[in-house]
């Protein structure tokens, strides 16, 4: 069992009845800025490549960084 897996199954069940109907939309939101945030690091910003890691097109990668408010140039050198 991986990490991420093993996060999820140990969720407490007030987890559960809390955000029933939302579940998925809370998990996702709480971890995807901070996956697209380390793909970019580990290609010093570079969004076409941080996009190819997660596989993802470039433009999707584009269009969750406005949204989510991330300044790729951080990771610049």
């Amino acid at each position: 069992m991986d990490i991420l897996e093993k996060t999820i199954t140990e969720l407490d069940e007030s987890l559960y009845k809390e955000k029933q109907g939302f579940l998925y939309r809370y998990i996702l939101e709480t971890i995807e800025k901070p996956l697209i945030e380390r793909a970019l690091e580990r290609t010093y910003g570079n969004q076409l490549k941080a996009a190819k890691i997660l596989g993802i097109n470039r433009n999707t990668m584009r269009s969750k960084i406005k949204k989510l408010g991330i300044n790729p140039d951080k990771w610049k050198i």
